[in-house]
């Protein structure tokens, strides 16, 4: 099921149009979930699996897929589901790649893609009882989709660290009263940065959308502040109602806002990304995360802009 990965070239058109592609599977249930099909690599029948002693209880076994070996993680019991996908007649693994690691989740059952709107896509509703897994939600065909945290589920799996070196934090210089704007609609990924941006000793403002982080530069572009109040804006790329391609291009649109810096900060990866970021206009991008490499690229994007 290769297909499924469409032309890097197709997919760059989509930049700035503040849509994207999800791919719609079932976890043993009738209830549809997605993810976004660009970090999607492939999609195979569930292959022999070997056991790892004292792995957490959530990854089924490692595979060797095309020479390199991949832990296989039931995302079903991984989101709290009390039901693995073990029973379904024709189980799948749909092999991603996030934070520059490989992971296949198995699945009950594979539906299709779609192409939707961000704006479409809503956050998710309270008191669901998996809620803290989930980053969004939207309506294909008058159905409701749960779209995943992938970090929330990575992160339990094999956590991230989050403490930046005293190496780099000795590079660090005084912002003045000047805050960095934190954009991404992951719990676990705004508090990774929220960690490494507040070791400096910096201030930060946290927006969980594009739409939210775009009303606030506008009202401080209105109030002649914005250059006063922002030194940079660390963005995330998939975000309901405004992802951070659209973000970005309505920033360099509007010409109170548009010396901005902006680092696109995403847990996608691939070569598609150094066009993307090209099309989009953003200063630099760089895939979640290592939190001496983020701490770098802000020191560099804020030295940069004071030249």
């Amino acid at each position: 099921m290769s297909q499924f990965i469409d032309d890097v070239n197709q997919r760059t058109q989509m930049v700035g149009q503040n849509r994207m592609e999800l791919l719609l599977f079932h976890l043993g249930g009738s209830q549809m979930f997605g993810i976004n099909v660009f970090k999607v690599r492939e999609v195979i029948p569930l292959p022999v699996l070997r056991q790892i002693p004292g792995s957490v209880s959530v990854i089924r076994g490692v595979a060797t897929l095309r020479d390199r070996t991949v832990p296989i993680i039931d995302l079903a019991r991984a989101i709290g589901l009390h039901r693995g996908v073990e029973s379904a007649e024709d189980p799948k693994v749909v092999v991603t790649e996030f934070n520059r690691r490989v992971q296949g989740f198995m699945v009950s059952a594979v539906d299709r893609i779609v192409n939707v709107n961000w704006e479409d896509v809503k956050s998710p509703p309270r008191g669901t009882g998996r809620e803290s897994f989930l980053v969004a939600v939207t309506e294909i065909d008058n159905k409701l989709v749960e779209i995943i945290d992938v970090e929330r589920v990575l992160s339990i799996v094999n956590p991230l660290p989050t403490d930046v070196s005293e190496e780099v934090r000795s590079e660090a210089g005084d912002l003045g009263s000047r805050k960095i704007v934190i954009v991404d609609d992951s719990v676990v990924a705004r508090k990774q940065i929220e960690k490494a941006i507040a070791s400096l000793g910096w201030e930060y403002l946290v927006f969980k959308d594009g739409r939210e982080a775009l009303d606030f530069l506008e009202a401080q572009a209105e109030a002649g502040t914005v250059n006063d109040t922002v030194e940079l804006v660390i963005s995330d790329i998939e975000m309901p109602r405004m992802d951070g391609y659209t973000l970005t291009a309505r920033i360099r649109e509007d010409s109170r806002l548009k010396d901005l810096r902006i680092l696109l900060h995403s847990s996608l990866s691939g070569e598609f990304n150094t066009d993307m970021v090209r099309r989009a206009g953003a200063d630099a991008f760089l895939s979640k995360f290592n939190p001496d490499e983020l701490i770098s690229a802000v020191l560099e994007q804020t030295q940069t802009r004071h030249e």
